[in-house]
């Protein structure tokens, strides 16, 4: 992993936003580089903090690429494709959260860390006939909230910030991905209300 991620900062930083873009896309579609996005997003903005908008778009730009590669690929594949690559009760699980709650069921699990199986959602997203915009602005949604969270760590804190996501990455996302998942509950919350209260 040490040796992973030496690799990818030392491509990134050569190539800056570009890098970071390739890295995330090639994450989120058929390689799985666990937490190295966390920790260059973190690493670059400390190096130089001043970009810390322009990285995180990069970042999050190039996860939502990679993911609508794997969204297509269910899309074309259908179920057949989700029972190939995931055990059969996953599959059930992630389909029944997806009639459940809709793009919350891509928003969330793209804010949680590793071993979160993100990979699963998106393509469920394509087999359960969410529109392509719906389920990028999702991805771009959950991505860009966790990533930037992760800057702003890094922009206020520097290299403890990496320190600390290197030791506790799991932890900070899932406490990016709690607050947000609230928020999302507070939303679905007030929408149905408005729906009771105009019937």
């Amino acid at each position: 992993m040490t040796r992973l991620v030496t690799w990818a900062q030392g491509f990134a930083m050569s190539l800056g936003g570009p890098g970071l873009f390739l890295i995330a896309l090639l994450d989120s579609s058929f390689v799985s580089l666990p937490q190295v996005n966390d920790i260059l997003i973190v690493w670059m903005v400390t190096q130089r903090p001043s970009l810390l908008l322009y990285y995180v778009f990069m970042v999050t730009a190039g996860s939502v690429a990679g993911c609508m590669i794997l969204y297509y690929l269910g899309r074309k594949g259908g179920e057949a494709v989700l029972r190939r690559r995931f055990k059969g009760d996953r599959v059930d699980r992630a389909l029944g959260a997806f009639r459940r709650y809709g793009v919350a069921a891509v928003i969330v699990p793209s804010m949680l860390p590793p071993p979160t199986p993100f990979k699963l959602f998106v393509l469920c997203a394509g087999v359960a006939g969410m529109s392509p915009m719906t389920c990028a602005t999702s991805v771009a949604v959950g991505r860009g909230l966790r990533y930037l969270g992760e800057g702003l760590l890094a922009y206020y804190y520097g290299e403890a910030a990496m320190d600390y996501i290197r030791s506790h990455g799991s932890e900070v996302g899932i406490g990016i991905a709690l607050a947000c998942a609230l928020l999302l509950g507070v939303y679905y919350w007030r929408r149905q209300r408005r729906r009771s209260s105009a019937i």
